[in-house]
Parts: C-alpha cells; structure tokens; sequence
C-alpha cells in the first residue's frame, strides 16, 4: 500500500482495469491504507454500486470516516483481511463479490509517521505493528527472543546473508542497553554487516523482515487468500499487489494451484474440469511503469497479479 494522501497508489489504473468493475457491482478492498484505491473504485461505482474496505489500522478507520462519511455505497470495517469471509458471512454476500483487491506492505504515511516505527529513515519508537492495540511491539519481540530466533526471522523474511552476525551483535548490545528506537536498531544492523549493498540502507531487508514477523504478514495472506474461491462470484476478479518477493511467490503459487486444480493419476481418463480447480490465471504479472517509479521509487518491486473466479 504505497499511496500518499495526495498522490496516486501504485499500479492504480492497472488494479482498475483487472477488477473490471461494473457500476453496480459489489468490491472489497481488503487493505484500505488511506484509501487512494477505495476512492478511485467508487468514482467508478453507480447508485447501485457497493464497496466495503477492511483495514486493522485506527488510522486508516479516522481516514475512512473522515472522507467517506455519507456515502451509502461504503462501509468501513476495521478488521484483518483474514476476517474477509466471516465479515461477508454475516452480510449474506457470501459468493456474490464481484472484485476484491489486496494492496499488500506498508503505506507511505505509515513508513512517513515515525511514531509508528516502521522506518529506519525516520527515529521513532520500535513498533511495527499494523494495529498498536495488538500483539508484541518489534522492540518488545527483540527484547525476549534469542539470538537464534532472531537470525531465522533475518534469514527467512528478510533474505539476509548477514542474519547470523546481526543478530549476535544485537543480543549482545541489548544487554548494555534496551533497543526501543528504529534510530538505534539502524545503527546496530549497520555496525554488524561488513559488506552493504551500493544504493540499499543496511538495515532494509532486517527492518522488512522484523516487520513481517511481528504483524504475521505471510501467514495472514495465506489465510486471506483461501477465503477466495468461497468470496467471489463467478467471474469475480481477484487483484492482488504485492512488494517483497515472498508474499508474491505466495500469490502466484495460490493462482497457480486455483488454476490447475488438485493433480490426477496418469492414464486417468478426464472428461471435465480437474477437482478443486476455482480460479482462471488473467494475464501476466504486471510491473510500475518507469514513469511510475521515478514519481515514486518504492514502486519499483511492486507487482501485480490477477485471477477470476470460474463458474
């Protein structure tokens, strides 16, 4: 979710044209952010049209209510995608969405508010969470775990070769002193690896992959995503952007397995669809534009991936 309050989210008109949205069709928006995506939908909504957005974050619920208060069209439900098909449930829409787009990641004003700890650019409190009403701080995590735990989270979120001396070096340091600031923790991870990137903080893919950890991110998608098949309507789009080359692998891997179905026995005579086959594979997977990304650099490792619910 890389929209700034103002400015256009990544991949818009893209995200658009996958949804094919009908002005009187039902959207979800499972990751409102501050609702650059949300708005652009219901400018394409009629009378008729709905759309629901879900997000965990209380300020993405102030942002919703303070632009979209009144319109009958929208409603705000602050809550994790993983609640996607229960929120349906109880609505009765089980089955009948016409489109639902997940804009995966952090938002630019929550990477711009240092407050909510997200941003090695920007000192703040050691936080990360997407809701910080739940669950354990990243500097609350980096408090209790042990060096073990922490190089496994570096090393398998975060893709970090130096995961190892990393988290020695802040097991050691936080024995001198708590590490409860993201100015701090920058400056650990960038004293511990020897050989940085050219043109990457050091502290990137470890900020990243604590992230991802405290919040349950990967996990949370895989849960998000199952509910699919079951949400949409047939012929319903499913959109998803993504910017860390796990959670895409995670969508492509669940397009591909919706696609192709259940495997069968060789020789088997088929005559019909293969058992647990839901979705349609739409298109390839799309990238920013190069004017895209030099408006806004963080776009340059999104990409989009799109399916549609068969009947």
């Amino acid at each position: 979710m890389l929209e700034k309050i103002g400015h256009r989210p990544v991949l818009l008109e893209e995200a658009l044209e996958a949804l094919c949205i009908r002005s009187d069709g039902l959207y979800v928006d499972c990751t409102f952010g501050r609702g650059g995506h949300s708005g652009a939908i219901l400018d394409r909504l009629g009378p008729a049209g709905r759309l629901i957005a879900l997000d965990q974050d209380p300020e993405a619920e102030a942002e919703a209510l303070h632009r979209f208060a009144g319109d009958d069209r929208f409603e705000f439900v602050r809550t994790s995608f993983t609640r996607l098909l229960p929120e349906l449930r109880v609505r009765g829409l089980t089955g009948r969405v016409d489109g639902v787009l997940l804009d995966l990641g952090v938002s630019s004003p929550q990477l711009d508010t240092p407050e909510r700890g997200f941003s090695f650019m920007r000192d703040g409190p050691l936080d990360m969470r997407m809701d910080p009403m739940r669950g354990a701080s990243a500097a609350q995590w980096l408090a209790r775990a042990d060096e073990a735990e922490i190089a496994g989270v570096l090393k398998t979120l975060g893709e970090e070769r130096f995961a190892r001396r990393i988290a020695r070096h802040l097991v050691a340091q936080r024995a001198v002193m708590p590490i409860e600031r993201t100015g701090r923790l920058a400056a650990l991870i960038a004293e511990a690896i020897p050989r940085p990137e050219r043109h990457k903080h050091p502290a990137t893919r470890s900020f990243q992959a604590i992230r991802l950890h405290v919040n349950r991110e990967l996990d949370a998608l895989d849960e998000c995503l199952a509910q699919i098949p079951a949400v949409l309507a047939p012929a319903g789009r499913l959109a998803v952007i993504s910017f860390h080359s796990l959670e895409d692998r995670i969508v492509k891997r669940f397009i591909r397995r919706q696609s192709e179905g259940e495997p069968l026995p060789r020789g088997l005579p088929v005559t019909d669809l293969p058992p647990g086959r839901t979705l349609l594979k739409i298109g390839k997977a799309q990238r920013a534009r190069e004017d895209e990304v030099d408006e806004n650099p963080r776009a340059r490792s999104a990409v989009l991936r799109v399916a549609e619910r068969l009947s």
